[in-house]
């Protein structure tokens, strides 16, 4: 597998990085190759008065490498000029990509009401799945929140087919996974004839048969709430969620579940996009 972590060189990307439990996660997962990825701003000159951009940049990268080296993957560096996100999709296009990783330091209240941080401007438009890997958001040399990236997963479902799709990470996941937690959240829209206790049983036999212990939930009430009261009761490391993908004009909206819980979930989401269309 082949990965595409982005940076910005900040104490957040460098926790993320420098994780060694979080690397090993990646490794059990099938992870080989890590392309690291910087996105220089079009609005940022190297040759600005006092500032050593490039050596800084280069210095940042080089060490980055040589953490994961050392933990054993195949390194590459990119450094791109332009906006975060979009390189960053270009990029895992590119280079045939599986996941894209990027470290977050979460949103306050207010700042989750605006559009424009790279994590979630890549959870509306990512090309493959997108592991937002959180971070303490005050302190000056911040820790990751949830280490051991995948060992507790909560799953969220609303059993469509992009869910089923999420569903079928766990085919690489539970080499790193050993307990998970199944949620659905019913609507007064849902006209299922088959009990979603029933289905949600079906998918955790499925874990249950690679040793994962399986819990499942059904609530009722608005999805976003109900999945994030799940993860504070459960305290899962890693929320793994389909997302439907949106039309040009819906991404600049917000209101869609996996963009709640990528920009409200305590601990980290795994985000799992449509298939590509032709």
């Amino acid at each position: 597998m082949r990965a595409i972590y982005a940076t910005d060189l900040s104490a957040a990307s460098e926790a993320a990085i420098e994780n060694e439990t979080c690397l090993e996660c990646l490794e059990r997962i099938g992870v080989e190759t890590i392309h690291l990825v910087t996105v220089v701003p079009s609005n940022v000159h190297p040759g600005m008065p006092g500032m050593d951009l490039e050596g800084r940049r280069e210095r940042a990268l080089d060490r980055y490498r040589g953490v994961m080296e050392a933990a054993g993957f195949g390194v590459e560096t990119h450094v791109v000029r332009g906006t975060p996100y979009r390189r960053i999709n270009g990029i895992a296009e590119t280079v045939r990509a599986d996941l894209t990783i990027v470290g977050s330091r979460g949103q306050s209240p207010l700042a989750n009401r605006v559009i424009g941080s790279t994590a979630r401007n890549l959870a509306r438009t990512t090309v493959v799945p997108l592991l937002v890997n959180r971070v303490e958001r005050e302190d000056e040399r911040p820790e990751v929140l949830r280490e051991h990236l995948f060992q507790r997963v909560l799953y969220a479902t609303d059993f469509s087919e992009n869910a089923e799709r999420a569903f079928d990470a766990f085919s690489y996941l539970r080499h790193a996974t050993q307990e998970a937690t199944l949620v659905h959240v019913e609507s007064p829209k849902d006209q299922s004839e088959t009990d979603p206790e029933e289905r949600l049983a079906e998918l955790a036999e499925t874990l249950d048969g690679w040793d994962i212990e399986t819990a499942i939930e059904v609530r009722q009430g608005d999805p976003a709430e109900e999945v994030l009261d799940v993860e504070a009761d459960v305290v899962p490391t890693t929320t793994l969620v389909g997302s439907r993908g949106q039309s040009r004009i819906r991404r600049l909206m917000l209101g869609s579940v996996s963009e709640d819980l990528v920009a409200r979930a305590r601990g980290n989401v795994y985000l799992v996009p449509p298939p590509r269309t032709a």
